[in-house]
């Protein structure tokens, strides 16, 4: 390997419908995107993985992919995660200020006491994202270091997941020969690759829509305020169409992808498509009205269930920026549109951005994840280092070690 390519960080997005490896070359002007790779996925339901084989499999074949366009060895990867499973919640922790100045140890200290809190056995912390830090009573503090005080308070988003998912993606990448150098909640991710700083400061709604599930961040002064995961996504549509047009799967995707639409007025009245028929039967041409109306009250029903997710976090009137929907079922026409009637708030498609190399080839909000994930190991590098020994109980050993990192007092 030659030296510039010491500096390579991968991104791998597992996901229901496709597995993606993007590799990232960190430069002195930002990120180069230099190769990337996708594979069908074909072992994962609702986020979460089902078949450790086919899983491997389509790694291998992503990954292949991914080395050969950017002409490199890939060994280590962060790697996404979602799925039903994940939770998000807030959290709060206050200490005594040691020497009257904010040291990193205080720092340390003040993010240990805000996750003392009680998490059952079978999950495991993902993240531990803090949002403000408390001085006194000066509130609103980004960066506590150096400050004079007594008391530090601080308040953090912690978000956990079940412990045997996080392992089936650690132990799929394992047994694809691959190092994990961190699992990455997706729309963390996704946030990275498409939200910009104005945004996150003025308060925004992140809805990423991916096969198998739809993910939800919220920021608020620069800070993620609620994470949640909801397992509907695109399947749930392809579904739709197979059932309601009497088509197998593989042509309702083609279908969806080719001519589908959300919002029936956008469809002119003497559209047609051609349909196929199960069964060695003979295609028939139909209506695309007819393949809006069955798309249409799908998405809506999406778009309702994450709106009283929005409402449920009872941040529904911070969010002054308005919207960001990514994730490959959104390239579906008429999403935008449809969104902004059931939200009353402006919605922008969100593309990844603050990127160069094959921006051309990544320009798309179906990599906005995996071009996330390069951001986000970009901005953490070294932050997590995993043993390098390719055996299973390697996992094991990681999420105790992680664990005992972050509970230190409990074990």
């Amino acid at each position: 390997m030659s030296g510039k390519r010491d500096n390579l960080i991968v991104g791998l997005d597992i996901g229901t419908t496709k597995i993606c490896a993007i590799v990232g070359n960190l430069t002195s002007e930002g990120i180069d995107i230099v190769g990337i790779g996708t594979s069908p996925s074909k072992g994962l339901r609702k986020g979460v993985v089902i078949n450790i084989e086919s899983t491997v499999a389509a790694i291998k074949k992503a990954i292949e992919e991914a080395e050969l366009m950017a002409g490199c060895e890939i060994k280590s990867v962060y790697a996404g995660i979602a799925g039903g499973h994940i939770k998000g919640f807030n959290s709060q922790g206050v200490i005594a200020i040691k020497n009257r100045e904010v040291s990193p140890e205080d720092v340390k200290r003040v993010i240990e006491a805000a996750k003392a809190i009680a998490i059952p056995m079978d999950r495991e912390v993902i993240h531990i994202l803090p949002q403000e830090f408390i001085i006194d009573d000066q509130d609103g503090i980004r960066e506590p270091l150096g400050m004079s005080g007594v008391r530090l308070e601080a308040k953090v988003h912690i978000v956990t997941g079940a412990v045997a998912s996080a392992q089936n993606i650690v132990k799929s990448c394992n047994r694809a020969g691959l190092e994990v150098a961190d699992i990455v909640l997706e729309q963390l991710s996704s946030s990275e690759a498409v939200l910009s700083a104005d945004e996150k400061e003025l308060g925004v709604a992140l809805i990423d829509i991916g096969g198998g599930t739809t993910d939800i961040a919220i920021f608020v002064d620069g800070a993620i305020k609620h994470t949640s995961v909801l397992s509907l996504g695109g399947n749930h549509l392809t579904n739709d169409i197979a059932v309601g047009l009497r088509t197998p799967m593989a042509e309702a995707e083609r279908i969806k992808q080719k001519y589908g639409c959300c919002l029936s007025t956008l469809v002119g009245k003497d559209e047609t498509i051609e349909v196929p028929s199960v069964g060695g039967r003979k295609p028939r041409v139909l209506s695309r009205q007819l393949l809006c109306e069955i798309l249409e009250p799908r998405v809506e029903e999406i778009f309702t269930l994450v709106n009283r997710e929005i409402m449920k976090s009872g941040l529904e009137d911070q969010i002054a920026s308005g919207i960001v929907i990514t994730g490959g079922s959104t390239i579906l026409e008429g999403m935008p549109e449809l969104a902004e009637q059931i939200f009353n708030l402006p919605v922008r498609r969100g593309l990844p951005q603050r990127i160069g190399g094959l921006i051309d080839v990544v320009n798309s909000p179906v990599y906005a994840t995996g071009v996330g994930l390069v951001i986000y190991g970009s901005k953490n590098i070294g932050v997590h280092e995993f043993p390098t020994q390719q055996s299973d109980d390697t996992v094991f050993r990681r999420v105790s070690r992680r664990m005992k990192e972050w509970f230190g007092e409990f074990f």
